[in-house]
């Protein structure tokens, strides 16, 4: 399958799933992770649709948050709690005009996906955002792609501008990814 045919076989599968409760699970597990690593500065996604949700985490694992916000082809960082506005895709983000910080202050990124493979490829929904994101990150920040194990696949296509995460977390728990070693 290509990405635009993977892209539909995903959002399929994940309309099916108990998204509330793999969340649930797999914010256990990130709390876990998170403390394991001592990351401090940890960026969320503001889920939607039937996106796995991070939100939960704040709950779990005492941080400083931030979420990002699109912008001229790129995301910006901004600290929680700030005010949201509704994007045009419908999810929540921050208002343009709340405080920003750069990204090198971060010590996670929690990364949304439709799938992923071993190897922490992604398969976005194809704007590239989080790819340009993840280029410009420190290489100490850590990089965590949030996936269900039903739409973690055996290999996924990928280009070379396309940034892998270092790290996956399902609702069965967080792993390193694959090296080409491996």
């Amino acid at each position: 399958m290509n990405k635009a045919e993977l892209r539909r076989w995903a959002k399929e599968v994940r309309k099916n799933l108990p998204v509330e409760e793999l969340s649930q699970a797999l914010n256990r597990h990130l709390a876990r992770f998170l403390q394991e690593h001592r990351a401090s500065h940890i960026l969320l996604y503001s889920a939607f649709g039937s996106e796995l949700d991070p939100a939960g985490l704040q709950g779990l694992y005492p941080a400083t948050y931030y979420l990002p916000r699109a912008s001229a082809y790129q995301l910006e960082v901004h600290p929680l709690p700030c005010e949201l506005v509704k994007h045009k895709y419908g999810f929540w983000e921050p208002a343009a005009k709340t405080p920003r910080v750069e990204p090198d202050l971060l010590d996670a990124v929690l990364v949304p996906g439709l799938a992923f493979d071993p190897w922490g490829h992604r398969l976005g929904y194809g704007q590239g955002f989080y790819d340009r994101f993840l280029a410009r990150l420190a290489p100490r920040t850590l990089t965590v792609g949030l996936v269900a194990e039903a739409l973690l696949l055996p290999e996924l296509p990928h280009d070379p501008w396309d940034v892998p995460m270092q790290f996956l977390a399902t609702e069965q728990g967080v792993r390193p990814v694959l090296t080409a070693a491996q």
